[in-house]
């Protein structure tokens, strides 16, 4: 290891010189593998390691994450997959540790989001876990370590230039944090909060059921929020992040994109969608895209031009938009966190279409009335837990 690494350029070609360095003199805690990571690449690095690191010690559990652009496509805990979670993110053929089912989780949350992420272990890679990868369009993977045969496996990748970080899991920044922007230096405190069950004390709903399998998935979705790009929201289920919606400047667009981005996850799952008569020669990318259409309205056009030729071997039915909403109906047990309070009852007539059931948030608007009001009228949880999670 040293005190500093050369880049090719910053956030563009055009942003030189480039390098990542410690003031203090002493030595970086990453090593480089196998590639030549970027600036993108290491924001990425750094923000999803956190993520999962506080993830693995907040449940016990192994934690995984997909980043793209220095916000979280999905995030998720080691649990094993049902035969229908295994086929819509296509690892139904893989031997999966449960580290690699972490990742198949956190890459399966939003996989057209992932195409071409950074992948971040609170493990030690094995060689499932880089089987799964090796297959998959990515930028790159940090990690405490790598076996030596997961090793050589992701050295294939990208004709031998994929991003292989390792990075020192004791390793534990300085309590002030700096970032300059337009030569001016800012300074704060690091967010060092920890996320853990003490947050859900303060249940302010009538319904006051908040069931362990909740406040996982409530710590989950938090812990995820602390590192994405804010305004943001999150929806969890069953030990994954379902969709995340971040960088808007309204809250209710970050409702929207989080829960359009769920509804889509478990549409994936409608017998329909898992019946789709796709041609042999399509790759994974181009299916997730083609889902995507056949999932949305857009799903006429192709029909009329005939295009649907060059992926299916017959031509498939479309969902009708009531067929969609019956099965979207079906969906319930639903999590949902939000980086800062709820101004208003609409968020909640939103997450309710997405069938979230439990919710934490800071509290504090002039509106929470109406907020609990809203979750009342709709039997769900709502945890204020006094903690804003605002990133930046």
């Amino acid at each position: 290891m040293s005190n500093q690494l050369l880049l090719k350029y910053g956030c563009n070609p055009n942003q030189k010189p480039s390098r990542i360095f410690m003031k203090n003199g002493g030595e970086l805690p990453v090593e480089v593998l196998n590639g030549k990571p970027g600036y993108i690449n290491f924001m990425d690095a750094f923000n999803s390691w956190q993520l999962v690191k506080e993830l693995k010690e907040a449940t016990g559990l192994p934690a995984a994450a997909s980043f793209k652009h220095v916000s979280p496509a999905g995030a998720a805990l080691g649990l094993p997959l049902d035969d229908t979670l295994k086929k819509i993110y296509f690892v139904d053929d893989l031997e999966l540790s449960p580290i690699a089912c972490a990742y198949a989780r956190a890459r399966g949350a939003d996989r057209m989001s992932s195409y071409g992420d950074w992948a971040a272990l609170s493990e030690i890679c094995d060689r499932q876990t880089a089987t799964l990868l090796a297959r998959e369009v990515s930028d790159g993977i940090i990690a405490p370590g790598y076996t030596d045969e997961a090793l050589e496996i992701l050295k294939t990748k990208r004709k031998g230039n994929y991003n292989v970080v390792k990075i020192d899991p004791s390793y534990k920044p300085e309590a002030i944090e700096n970032k300059d922007v337009f030569g001016i230096t800012f300074e704060q405190g690091r967010n060092e909060f920890m996320i853990d069950r003490s947050l859900f004390q303060n249940i302010v709903t009538k319904n006051k059921e908040l069931t362990d399998e909740a406040v996982r998935d409530l710590i989950i979705a938090l812990i995820t929020l602390k590192y994405t790009q804010s305004n943001s929201v999150c929806y969890a289920k069953d030990g994954q992040v379902i969709g995340v919606g971040a960088g808007q400047q309204s809250r209710i667009h970050c409702t929207r994109l989080a829960g359009n981005k769920a509804d889509i996850w478990y549409l994936r799952q409608h017998p329909r969608v898992l019946g789709l008569p796709f041609r042999e020669d399509i790759r994974r990318p181009d299916r997730d895209n083609t889902i995507d259409v056949y999932i949305s309205d857009d799903w006429a056009d192709v029909l009329t031009d005939g295009a649907w030729q060059q992926y299916f071997t017959t031509k498939p039915q479309p969902l009708s938009g009531q067929e969609k909403r019956e099965w979207l109906d079906s969906l319930s047990g639903v999590s949902l966190g939000s980086d800062a309070f709820f101004p208003f009852g609409d968020n909640i007539e939103r997450a309710n279409k997405t069938g979230v059931c439990y919710i934490a948030q800071p509290g504090g608007s002039i509106r929470d009335d109406n907020v609990i009001e809203t979750c009342d009228k709709y039997n769900m949880v709502m945890v204020f837990n006094g903690l804003r999670l605002f990133h930046h």
